[in-house]
């Protein structure tokens, strides 16, 4: 048992494959973890692992996804001149802040999630927000962050040592006790074709809006917050040393793939 380096293991977690030997240990790791114990079905299998299950469960996912996308396009609200109108109008406000929104049918989880609005009045987003902190298996969703928030100000109730709360201070305790120096913020990109996920960083003295300008959001952004000192397997675009610096918005892919990206990631 992986937990208790006790008992012989029983059970095997089908998410983070972590060996427990009762049901009290398998609480704990996914209490410890922030694990949920539900495998990952867009997980990457190399070519050597690639089995007949995996092969039978790719299939079933494949019919996941188009019995919910059926379902989505048969949804009323999917024809809502409301629901078009909003969701156009949210688009196009972004279009013109160089920011290429791009939404989901509904039913999606990212679609039920989103909760991102612009205040014509202000003439400014209010954006919701994912924050992810992977070295402490921890992530937080924020809703109505205006977009001339600094990155620096939104993460301060998280990781400054003084102004974050006690509970919160205390779960992501690592980053607390770094220097900021040591932080780091990045953005996945999304027109990247599954094998070869590369990220962006962002700068933490600037604004949401800034941040995100030139870059593709679907439904809202999901920022990643990590500490150069610790490894991690995220690479930032530029800094893989067989590919060339470019702008994440200047790669050429088709649109059918990056369709069948957003697919994916939210079922």
């Amino acid at each position: 048992c992986e937990t208790c380096s006790k008992e012989e293991a029983k059970y095997r977690c089908p998410r983070c494959i972590k060996y427990s030997c009762s049901l009290l240990c398998v609480k704990k790791h996914k209490l410890a973890l922030s694990c949920n114990g539900v495998r990952d079905k867009t997980a990457f299998i190399s070519v050597n692992e690639f089995t007949d299950l995996n092969l039978l469960s790719d299939y079933r996912f494949l019919e996941d996804v188009g019995r919910t996308a059926d379902a989505a396009a048969r949804h009323p609200t999917m024809h809502s001149p409301a629901t078009k109108k909003l969701l156009y109008c949210l688009r196009n406000k972004a279009r013109k802040c160089n920011i290429d929104l791009r939404t989901l049918p509904v039913g999606f989880t990212k679609r039920r999630e989103n909760s991102t609005t612009f205040n014509c009045m202000e003439k400014k987003f209010y954006w919701h927000l994912k924050l992810v902190f992977p070295h402490s298996h921890a992530e937080y969703t924020l809703k109505g962050v205006p977009d001339d928030k600094t990155l620096a100000d939104i993460l301060k109730p998280y990781i400054d040592p003084v102004e974050s709360d006690p509970v919160v201070c205390q779960r992501l305790k690592i980053y607390t006790m770094s220097p900021q120096s040591d932080v780091q913020i990045l953005m996945k990109i999304e027109n990247r074709k599954q094998n070869s996920v590369r990220y962006n960083e962002l700068d933490a003295g600037r604004s949401l809006l800034d941040n995100l300008k030139g870059k593709i959001i679907i439904e809202y952004p999901t920022l990643f917050v990590v500490l150069k000192t610790l490894k991690n397997d995220m690479v930032v675009l530029g800094q893989d040393a067989s590919e060339p610096t470019e702008n994440s918005d200047s790669e050429s892919s088709s649109l059918s793939s990056v369709e069948e990206g957003e697919i994916r990631d939210s079922a």
